[in-house]
């Protein structure tokens, strides 16, 4: 009896929130981006680590465009993922001087805890967002009991482009204890004003939402983007204009082959098509994409179906319907996994970055990624945007150690993608 009647709940907590996303009136339309910037003129590419802790587990790296057109990322950090150690670290990246700044604390499970009043087991994927009124918001996983299922998402804001942050507040998201909520995807704002917060949910089963904000950062309203079962989460909604939009959706389930999920609405949101599968390989592992001002998309994923080894760059010029690769960001599919071959390939990869320390950084790598000496490639997690300026900015999980910046401009996107046309 009390196995039907936890069942019940369940159900009767699902069932609620199905009811809330089938009767979701969203704001009228997106907010329309702005017009183009034409970028700079010079083909140009460069990368380089945006973090500089070792010997730490780093992952899930974020990015946004501040006022003064330096950009702010985010990551968690700690002795490895899920630790009670782990913190969300942010830096600046000046453009003008082509450098990050020291890194710094931007929350701590402590932390959160005194802000929250109750129990904080681990941290988990910092999300930034722009509010309207110029407001800067941080989302974060925060989970109290349980794995990853067991989160909820908390939010600070900041009103001096993240030097100081307000206390931290739980987002209210679920009818039936408020758990299983994460965030990965890059918020958007609605005609209104409001904010669209792609979410996700791992609880029993996996699915993609929309949390509709207002301009206070409390949640109106959410909506379901996929059912349960299909095993697609961690969306990517990509603006088209005022009544367009796509979502790419990370596919976690066993069916092959194993593609990226996509969904779509012409109606600003208010209704969203049943999910398929896109021609993009995906191996159960998170991905990015922006709308360029002149339709095309760009994405970065890892465009295989096992494992993490490879990062692409790819764009589509039909509206997410095809894609075309037009860059190999990362690729070591073909290197032999011993350690001492696996550590001259690092060695290798480092050093194309000049950095000065070269030989901590590989044995800060070699900590992370070759347990008992069986080591492994891993560039995951992936975090794109575009600038008012037209330039783009990439950050990436780089064998669970470091987070990985790469720039570029408009001219050598072009560039490449006259190289890849058939």
């Amino acid at each position: 009896m009390s196995r039907l009647l936890v069942l019940a709940v369940i159900l009767f907590a699902f069932g609620a929130g199905f009811f809330k996303a089938s009767g979701y009136h969203a704001a009228s339309g997106f907010q329309a981006q702005q017009k183009a910037v034409a970028g700079s003129s010079e083909p140009h590419l460069q990368n380089r680590f945006a973090s500089s802790r070792q010997n730490t587990q780093t992952h899930a790296a974020s990015l946004i465009e501040l006022k003064d057109g330096r950009i702010r990322a985010f990551w968690f950090s700690g002795s490895r993922e899920g630790a009670k150690d782990v913190e969300i670290r942010s830096a600046v990246f000046d453009p003008a001087v082509g450098q990050w700044g020291a890194e710094q604390t931007v929350a701590t499970r402590e932390g959160t805890q005194q802000s929250v009043l109750r129990y904080v087991s681990k941290l988990g994927n910092p999300v930034p967002g722009r509010a309207a009124d110029g407001t800067l918001w941080l989302y974060y996983v925060t989970v109290s009991l349980g794995g990853w299922a067991g989160s909820s998402i908390t939010a600070i804001s900041s009103t001096d482009e993240g030097v100081t942050w307000s206390p931290a507040r739980r987002l209210v998201t679920s009818p039936f204890l408020n758990i299983s909520t994460l965030v990965k995807g890059a918020p958007f704002l609605y005609s209104d004003g409001s904010m669209g917060l792609p979410v996700y949910h791992e609880f029993i089963s996996k699915f993609g939402e929309i949390l509709h904000l207002d301009k206070n950062g409390a949640v109106l309203d959410k909506q379901r983007l996929t059912a349960g079962g299909n095993g697609a989460l961690q969306p990517v909604v990509l603006v088209k204009n005022s009544s367009e939009a796509l979502a790419l959706l990370r596919y976690s389930g066993e069916d092959t082959p194993r593609r990226a999920v996509t969904v779509s609405t012409r109606d600003g949101g208010q209704h969203w098509t049943v999910p398929a599968k896109s021609i993009l390989s995906n191996p159960d592992a998170a991905l990015s994409a922006v709308v360029l001002p002149d339709g095309r998309m760009l994405a970065v994923l890892n465009n295989q179906e096992a494992g993490r080894d490879a990062l692409s760059l790819l764009v589509s010029t039909d509206g997410g319907v095809n894609w075309t690769s037009v860059y190999p960001l990362e690729d070591q599919r073909k290197q032999p996994l011993d350690e001492a071959h696996y550590l001259k390939t690092v060695a290798g990869l480092v050093k194309d970055m000049a950095i000065a320390d070269m030989g901590e950084h590989v044995e800060s790598v070699r900590r992370q990624v070759c347990p008992e000496h069986n080591c492994r490639f891993e560039f995951s997690y992936p975090y794109l945007i575009r600038t008012q300026g037209g330039d783009f900015h990439l950050v990436y999980t780089w064998n669970r150690s470091f987070i990985k910046h790469v720039t570029f401009t408009q001219a050598w996107l072009d560039q490449r993608m006259e190289k890849a046309a058939p």
